[in-house]
């Protein structure tokens, strides 16, 4: 009898110590995923997914700034490569906001690759994730500061060009008022000051052109146009001129040719191509102008023998108020737009503006535009035709 009991108390016994064993496995366990999840914590769930939707940069880094998680548009920014940051400004930052543990914003000025001076303007904000992760998100400013760049250039040239013909007419009209009993000075005082207030129309004139054509609604309604009508109006334009210093304007044979878009605006176009070319032309010459239909795409090429252009000035040409030959353009009465507005009217329509040139042989500049599709005309239905009954006294 006492056996029994005593093989009971020892199986009660061990019952005891085992469960008591578990039970202190469990508890170590838990207190060691604890203590796990304090020392190194997992990425939040949905960072991935957050990251992919993101069409700016963003970047979550570890305690040693290696990189974790990253957006495609960190990649293609050129932010990170082998999972680090390239830029020791934006480590700097984590630095900070590890050691404070407050969000830091900031726009930073980036090195755009390790060769060359290019650069990257950047909006970046920096904030803690969970206990030991930064996450880094970088907004690309780049294209709105040059369009600020741009615009303010472009109100500087134009304070600038303006200023010129202001003045001339301001000290022509005093001129005028002083030579008033000199027939002959009044006269020229009077042509000159026609001269430059026509210049001075004319830089309005192209400044108000420009504007609309940065207008989002300068196509508001295409239509399907005639490329040959138009090269023959844009070259009657310059006609006289041309005569004038008896230069021959050639137009090629009919291509046939059509395209969507606003006539007065390719006029205005194609016309500053061939004044250009008449411009700069020497005297004698010629310039000629053809349309290309090639592939569905519509070329009008003009082509002059004049003094070329430098291979250095080629990309530059379309700038606003760039002239090649500061005295030539100011001779001609040239306000340095003509070509800008050239390359905002195409890249409305859709195409593009190409230049060759070579100094002492003349130069070549090609528009290209898609071509206008012909409309699909569906066939009407036969009707059988109506068969008029003679009256009394017709005869059929």
């Amino acid at each position: 009898m006492e056996s029994t009991w005593l093989v009971l108390l020892s199986l009660a016994l061990g019952l005891g110590v085992g469960a008591g064993f578990v039970s202190l496995v469990h508890v170590a366990e838990r207190h060691g995923r604890r203590a796990a999840d304090v020392v190194n914590p997992a990425v939040p769930d949905g960072i991935d997914q957050v990251l992919d939707a993101l069409e700016t940069a963003g970047v979550v880094l570890d305690p040693s700034n290696n990189v974790i998680k990253t957006s495609p548009g960190a990649l293609t920014l050129g932010l990170v490569w082998n999972q680090q940051l390239v830029h020791p400004e934006l480590l700097e930052l984590a630095r900070r906001v590890r050691q404070t543990g407050e969000p830091i914003s900031e726009d930073l000025v980036l090195s755009r690759g390790p060769f060359g001076d290019a650069s990257m303007r950047f909006r970046v904000r920096l904030a803690r994730l969970g206990t030991r992760y930064v996450l880094l998100l970088a907004e690309d400013r780049t294209e709105a500061f040059r369009l600020d760049e741009v615009r303010r250039d472009f109100v500087a040239n134009i304070s600038h060009e303006l200023k010129t013909p202001i003045a001339s007419v301001g000290l022509l009209a005093e001129a005028l008022n002083q030579a008033a009993d000199e027939p002959e000075q009044v006269r020229r005082f009077a042509n000159r000051l026609t001269t430059e207030s026509a210049r001075l129309g004319r830089l309005t004139q192209e400044i108000i052109e420009l504007s609309r054509l940065q207008a989002q609604d300068a196509l508001a309604e295409p239509e399907i146009l005639s490329v040959d009508d138009i090269v023959a109006a844009a070259v009657d334009q310059s006609r006289v001129v041309a005569e004038a210093e008896r230069i021959t304007i050639v137009i090629g044979k009919k291509s046939g040719a059509r395209v969507f878009g606003d006539e007065a605006l390719l006029i205005v176009a194609v016309h500053n191509l061939v004044a250009n070319a008449v411009n700069y032309s020497l005297e004698g010459s010629r310039v000629g102008v053809g349309v290309r239909l090639q592939k569905g795409i519509v070329e009008i090429t003009v082509t002059d023998q004049g003094v070329g252009i430098a291979e250095g000035d080629l990309d530059r040409v379309f700038e606003r108020f760039f002239r090649v030959d500061q005295a030539r353009s100011r001779h001609t009465g040239g306000t340095g737009l003509g070509l800008s507005i050239v390359k905002h009217v195409v890249q409305n329509h859709g195409g593009d503006i190409r230049v060759w040139s070579q100094p002492g042989s003349g130069s070549t500049f090609t528009i290209r535009l898609p071509e206008a599709a012909a409309p699909i005309i569906e066939p009407r239905p036969n009707k059988p035709r109506p068969v008029a009954r003679a009256a009394a006294g017709d005869t059929l």
